[in-house]
């Protein structure tokens, strides 16, 4: 099913539960979302596969949660790409789409022909939870390790969440009838049920890194293990799906398990910069540190990384003495 050239279930992210093995899950397919957040930039092909895995996690992770604001990733490594950073905002009433945005800083000359993953050195991967005003934002890391950033995610929730998790991804560009050569992605996160709080970060990250098989044992280590086998019979075509409706993947591969889906939430690029919050973020300055960032032109600019937004400030309206004489 399509709808003019956008197809029915892109940019979407579908939840389910697993009935007979007490598991839940996610299935997302981004390709607008990819588009809006890749087309700001000129990145070289092996950090656009980056950023469309980090985007993708950050679809499936995001509607895990239940969120009021905003969830962000970020990867920090000595490598040729220094850092990735997402952001999921989430839909501030029922029906909205939820916002996705994100950019990576990379060191060209130092780019190999490895693979994605070969591209960031070591480092760590983080998750960030802010709740709103009034909350205590909440952080877990992880090192970079496992040859892919989903296998990061799956160390993160086994080892901050205490939570078995995890992902079946694939992304690429690709060439549909009517359009041009676009990147599209499409994944699968599955997850056992939480016996607590998804907040309760129970291992701090040092020592031995825990993975998903070290948290279950018994029946839930059987209903894990049977579930994972069946999901490594997805196809990569089938995660992209151009052709596969997710709920009808999710019966190809999980049937006897006994499926349950809840209704779809649409994601789409999105950026919450403006000239209010770069005022806000000059606001820590003095006269004297805005004169430093004033242009030959005699103006103070910024521009949004994420979204590519450009703002042209007189210099005498920012800073905190500009703060404190306007709300004299």
């Amino acid at each position: 099913m399509t709808i003019g050239s956008k197809i029915a279930w892109d940019d979407t992210v579908l939840p389910f539960q697993l009935d007979a093995s007490d598991m839940r899950g996610r299935v997302a397919r981004l390709d607008g979302v990819l588009d809006g957040i890749l087309k700001q930039h000129d990145y070289p092909e092996t950090v656009e596969a980056l950023v469309a895995e980090m985007a993708l996690l950050t679809a499936l992770i995001g509607q895990t949660i239940d969120l009021r604001w905003k969830l962000s990733l970020q990867v920090q490594s000595k490598g040729a790409v220094r850092m990735i950073a997402t952001d999921y905002y989430a839909p501030q009433e029922g029906g909205r789409a939820a916002q996705i945005r994100a950019y990576s800083s990379f060191d060209a000359e130092r780019l190999t022909d490895g693979t994605p993953f070969d591209q960031v050195g070591e480092g760590y991967f983080a998750i960030m939870i802010d709740q709103g005003n009034g909350t205590q934002p909440y952080q877990g890391i992880t090192p970079l390790a496992g040859g892919s950033l989903s296998a990061c995610a799956e160390a993160y929730f086994a080892q901050s969440e205490q939570l078995p998790t995890r992902f079946s991804l694939s992304f690429g560009k690709s060439t549909e009838p009517g359009t041009g050569e676009h990147w599209r992605a499409g994944g699968i996160m599955l997850q056992s049920m939480p016996k607590a709080s998804p907040f309760a970060a129970k291992n701090d990250g040092e020592g031995e890194i825990l993975t998903a098989a070290d948290l279950v044992d018994g029946e839930d280590g059987d209903n894990w293990n049977r579930v994972n086998i069946l999901l490594d019979t997805v196809e990569d075509l089938e995660l992209i799906g151009p052709s596969v409706p997710p709920t009808d993947l999710l019966v190809r591969l999980f049937h006897e398990e006994q499926p349950r889906v809840y209704d779809a939430q649409s994601v789409r690029f999105g950026c919450t910069c403006s000239e209010e919050r770069v005022r806000q973020s000059l606001s820590i300055y003095s006269a004297r540190d805005i004169e430093k960032m004033t242009t030959d032109d005699g103006r103070v600019t910024a521009d949004c990384q994420f979204c590519g937004a450009h703002y042209d400030l007189d210099p005498k309206s920012v800073g905190f003495e500009a703060e404190q004489q306007s709300g004299a």
